[in-house]
């Protein structure tokens, strides 16, 4: 990540944030407090002191909220530092958050659900919440990205490792909204992975808004980056559904894509005309269509900001921006018709066909007594229609002015203001060089005009899949099998012996093995090894990520000797469980949990009145006959060969459990 303690200006803006984000906060358990305070009392002099505070509190807290829209539409400080005279774009600022320690929830963790030394993975631990205090200060470049994405992905390691779906780790992530400073705090992780979506999105536009718009590259680079940050803030509108902050809600992040999408529609047309546009007949037609395509993108964008729920959070000047430039290239699009009109005569030597058919394209409906023919041969009804365009021109380049001079944001901001006012000179202009002496004669209206582009903007989905990452916890083992939604008891040791060179059972699956076709009367069946067991070392090798063929070279390489395996027996309860072999006790519901079975056997003890009590998930035969309700995988134990092996009539029914 970046220095945070570096002196730039969108440190600076960030830190403003954070800043705020703490004050609104304050201010907003203390109107929590007084609110609380007004419903307890019944006394009119506190109730009297309460409302009074409440005013003050509230009319503090507006104040707060128009700082941090300040901070949002201080556009400036993203923009490309080269001068240039277009009209700003807008980027998302980053969401801030605060520091999340992992240490002790992680370490407890692996000590009780993994049974491995938890001070063995210190390294991960701390590497984890590097990468965590990084992504708070990603760089504005695709280092950035893949940096957040880096830890997005992370995230889902740690989620399948660490969090299971059963209860919660301790771990309270706070997350502050973008617009209105007011924090959530969760102890789901999804809330997590949620708002660093949200910051891969707000620095992809941040990238877009810095590229430099004067080049070709430039524009390529920002159309780019409004199109994928708007596949991101989609992706996430999609996968999370049901997040508590403002900033992430669904109808917030259809506005947001919808405005990257406008501000990437609006760099195509920059795009096209950053060669000049040419004062010729289908260049204009074309160009008309393009920018008035712009102008409709910005209307449908202002129209869903004003829409309720997200008009009382989304910031009141970039509702006005998008205002401001919907009347500014719709007023454009006119202007480029009446050049059109007032510039272009049809000629003897021109294709009369290819013109009416591109000018007919220009309009759904042609003003009432006219047609696309005539006008183009007619110079007076050409005139009339062209200055016609005019005047809507400057009708909408006059709003525009009027509206940015309405919002006191976007009136400081000195290029806005410069834009604006030259396009509204260059029609009037224009509108000058008519003759004006049948202006009162003239009662066209100019028609609304089509808006149609050849450069189609979509969304590009996130391509995760491009960032490599290694699972930071990579040694717990492979994450299929060793996860937090299976439980396993503790790694026990087996020693065995070689005789003739047979071990008394064979190897089955993938990293890491298990114990498959065991002899239930082998030396290995009598030290507690049963049939799906896993190994985990072999000779104090770690053995997890390691396939059938590596272990057993394993063993092997140890000789007539002595050889020392630990492995680990799952005590999953569930469907996995009950395609092999299972015995409830009767009456007993099959969704009882692991813990409500473990509490009924003990009541069955008690009544029993046993001398002895046997641990829990014992898996020797005795306990399996005293304690019906376990789950178990049926098998001989050595030394007892004496007493027949019960199957259940499960294990009859079901071919699985054949090999058992």
């Amino acid at each position: 990540g970046c220095n945070p303690l570096a002196e730039t200006g969108r440190s600076k803006l960030q830190n403003q944030r954070a800043v705020l984000n703490q004050q609104i906060l304050r201010a907003v358990r203390m109107r929590a407090g007084a609110e609380n305070l007004l419903r307890a009392t019944t006394n009119n002099k506190v109730r009297e002191q309460v409302l009074l505070e409440l005013s003050f509190v509230n009319s503090d807290l507006q104040i707060l909220k128009e700082e941090l829209e300040g901070l949002n539409i201080s556009v400036e400080v993203y923009q490309n530092t080269e001068e240039t005279f277009s009209i700003p774009l807008v980027p998302l600022g980053l969401k801030e958050t605060k520091e999340v320690d992992f240490t002790l929830p992680l370490k407890d963790f692996i000590l009780e659900h993994y049974s491995e030394d938890s001070s063995e993975y210190e390294d991960e631990i701390a590497d984890l919440m590097d990468l965590r205090q990084a992504c708070r200060t990603p760089s504005r470049d695709e280092a950035g990205i893949e940096m957040l994405i880096s830890y997005f992905l992370q995230l889902g390691y740690v989620e399948n490792r660490f969090f299971p779906p059963t209860r919660h780790m301790g771990i309270l992530f706070t997350w502050y909204d973008s617009f209105t400073g007011v924090p959530v705090c969760q102890q789901n992780l999804l809330l997590e992975k949620a708002s660093i979506l949200f910051n891969i999105g707000a620095l992809y536009t941040q990238i877009g808004t810095r590229c430099n718009r004067q080049t070709q590259a430039g524009l390529e680079n920002a159309v780019d980056a409004f199109q994928r940050a708007a596949g991101v803030l989609s992706y996430l509108k999609e996968t999370f559904t049901h997040t508590p902050s403002y900033d992430m809600s669904p109808a917030m992040l259809n506005v947001l894509v919808k405005m990257m999408l406008a501000q990437a529609q609006e760099c195509v047309f920059e795009q096209i005309g950053l060669p000049g546009i040419r004062n010729e007949f289908f260049t204009l037609v074309k160009m008309t269509q393009e920018v008035a395509k712009v102008g409709e993108v910005y209307m449908l964008v202002n129209t869903a900001m004003n829409q309720e729920p997200v008009k009382e959070n989304i910031p009141y000047s970039w509702s006005k921006l998008a205002q401001i430039k919907s009347d500014h290239y719709k007023a454009l699009a006119h202007y480029f018709i009446a050049t059109i009109l007032c510039d272009h005569e049809l000629q003897s030597g021109d294709d009369e066909d290819q013109q009416e058919k591109a000018f007919s394209q220009l309009y759904d409906n042609m003003p009432e007594g006219l047609m696309v023919l005539t006008i183009l041969k007619d110079k007076v009804q050409r005139k009339q229609l062209g200055k016609a365009h005019l005047r809507k021109a400057i009708v909408y380049h006059e709003e525009a002015l009027r509206v940015c001079g309405l919002c006191k944001k976007l009136r400081n901001i000195d290029v806005l203001q410069e834009v604006l006012t030259a396009a509204h000179k260059r029609s009037l202009l224009k509108y000058a060089q008519q003759e004006t002496e049948d202006d009162f004669l003239s009662l066209i209206q100019a028609p609304d005009i089509i808006p149609k582009t050849e450069h189609r903007i979509e969304t590009i989905a996130p391509q995760f899949s491009k960032v490599k990452v290694k699972d930071f916890f990579h040694r717990l083992g492979p994450l299929t099998v060793f996860s937090a939604k299976q439980r396993w008891t503790a790694p026990h040791t087996i020693r065995l012996h070689c005789e003739a060179g047979e071990l008394g059972f064979s190897l089955k699956g993938g990293s890491p093995v298990q114990i498959h076709c065991l002899d239930p009367v082998c030396p290995a069946a009598s030290m507690g090894l049963k049939e799906g067991d896993y190994i985990v070392s072999v000779g104090g090798v770690d053995c997890k990520w390691l396939g059938v063929n590596e272990v057993l070279e394993e063993l092997k390489s140890k000789g007539e000797q002595p050889i020392e395996i630990e492995v680990i027996s799952c005590q999953d309860t569930g469907a996995s469980m009950h395609s092999k072999s299972a015995t409830y006790s009767v009456g007993m519901q099959k969704t009882y949990s692991l813990i409500c079975l473990a509490m009924e056997e003990d009541k069955i003890d008690q009544t029993k009145k046993t001398p002895l009590k046997l641990p829990f998930l014992s898996w020797g035969s005795k306990n399996r006959q005293k304690a019906a309700s376990t789950l178990c995988l049926p098998s001989a134990v050595a030394g007892s060969s004496h007493i027949k092996k019960k199957l259940s009539p499960f294990t009859l029914l079901n071919s699985e459990s054949s090999l058992y």
